[in-house]
């Protein structure tokens, strides 16, 4: 089995709902997102997906999420765009142009981080 992971980051602010605390209250994250991949098999060039294609795609996705307000986001209505939120939706939205997305991990602190993958 072959794994590779890419990084990159996007800012946003967020509150979260039904939430008794600090975070209730909007706030802002600098957040690093990994990105895994698995597959048995290379391509002919011995890659598995080459990085600047992995890269590119989830740049994409995170383009939609940077400077933004997330709550007011129509995949986020009515719920609390957290970290684990946050990782599910760009798990889905990746696997869909790459089907050997394995795992999303998404930073919002330098030691905490929430992450989503399916077995």
């Amino acid at each position: 089995m072959f794994e590779l992971k890419v990084e990159s980051s996007f800012s946003a602010a967020h509150h979260l709902l039904n939430y008794n605390g600090e975070c209730e209250n909007q706030h802002g994250h600098n957040w690093k997102v990994e990105a895994y991949f698995r597959d048995i098999k290379l391509d002919k060039s011995n890659l598995l997906i080459d990085f600047k294609v992995l890269k590119k795609e989830l740049n994409i996705i995170l383009d939609t999420l940077d400077h933004k307000d997330l709550n007011t986001l129509t995949d986020f209505s009515g719920i609390s765009p957290s970290s684990e939120i946050l990782s599910r939706y760009i798990f889905k939205k990746l696997k869909e142009k790459i089907p050997q997305t394995y795992k999303i991990s998404v930073w919002e602190t330098e030691r905490a981080c929430a992450s989503y993958f399916e077995e």
